[in-house]
């Protein structure tokens, strides 16, 4: 299936994306509806978050440009500082934007 790169395709395409990503995150719900949460489970359900986190991670440290390097590696030292997420966030893009200014 084709669809044109017009301005009623463009948004056909962005109205599919949507229902599909509403789609998954109501199917999930709905889904979890059935399961009951046991330790066990919810045991899972933090390690899958945490083995999402790095496997986006993973690749970005191995094959990132400097600046990728440096806000991985200064929002780990803030959260480990801070034990904060918005700082270290914040930290990590400002060494992303020095890095890549400078560099």
């Amino acid at each position: 299936m084709a669809i044109e790169t017009t301005t009623t395709g463009i948004l056909l395409i962005i109205a599919i994306m949507a229902l599909v990503t509403l789609a998954t995150r109501f199917g999930g719900t709905f889904l979890m509806s059935f399961v009951t949460i046991s330790p066990r489970v919810e045991g899972f359900i933090n390690a899958m978050a945490s083995s999402v986190l790095i496997a986006i991670l993973t690749p970005m440290a191995f094959d990132g440009d400097i600046g990728a390097r440096a806000a991985l590696g200064t929002t780990a030292l803030v959260m480990l500082a801070t034990r904060k997420p918005l700082p270290a966030i914040a930290a990590g893009i400002l060494a992303a934007a020095l890095s890549r200014y400078l560099f």
